[in-house]
């Protein structure tokens, strides 16, 4: 191995050292109380080796975010591969997100900027889009089968993720006031009425 590519490799752990250990913190402890002087702590650098990879915290929060978004949508598209009718589709991918949601709390804030400005100020374009058009092409796979109107495709995907994605908004900031158990019952129940009015 060449020097350089010593110094890449080198490069590339530290920065993932950098993003482990954000993220660790990020998970135990919120993204509010993260801050570069307790990344370099937590990975024994000094805070500038920590400039030297990232502008900023939003910077290190931006790359956790899209990391967050990879692993949401690998989990989908594994749900839902194991299914055979987009309704059945859609219900795994509902199910892999909510999941996801109270399985990684911190995160999925971060990631969606509840509770906090989005630290990707419109960058994770392309992250949310992936995510959209995935609902969007089992929501319009369902429209074929009912032989209904196709044009409405993209208005009923837009309301099917901000019913979906505001009531697992609102339960993972106050889980607490109602049991998961009525949450699911909730969350099936609201599944079954949209597929219904597709």
């Amino acid at each position: 191995m060449s020097v350089s590519e010593r110094k890449l490799r080198d490069r590339e752990m530290t920065r993932k050292k950098i993003i482990d250990a954000a993220l660790h913190l990020v998970k135990n402890e919120g993204w509010e109380s993260l801050s570069i002087r307790k990344i370099a702590d937590a990975i024994e650098y000094s805070a500038p080796v920590i400039y030297d990879h990232f502008v900023n915290k939003e910077a290190i929060l931006f790359e956790i975010s899209q990391e967050g978004f990879k692993l949401l949508l690998a989990n989908i598209h594994k749900a839902i591969s194991k299914e055979k009718s987009p309704q059945d589709e859609l219900k795994a991918l509902v199910d892999c997100y909510w999941k996801f949601a109270l399985k990684n709390g911190s995160y999925f804030k971060l990631m969606f900027g509840i509770g906090m400005p989005c630290c990707g100020e419109g960058k994770l374009k392309t992250e949310f889009e992936a995510l959209q058009d995935l609902i969007y092409e089992i929501i319009k796979k369902i429209i074929i089968e009912k032989k209904t109107n196709i044009e409405s495709a993209c208005y009923k995907t837009h309301a099917f993720w901000s019913a979906i994605h505001g009531f697992t908004s609102i339960m993972i900031t106050r889980s607490a006031d109602v049991p998961q158990t009525m949450n699911v019952s909730v969350l099936d129940q609201m599944v079954v009425n949209i597929i219904e009015n597709l």
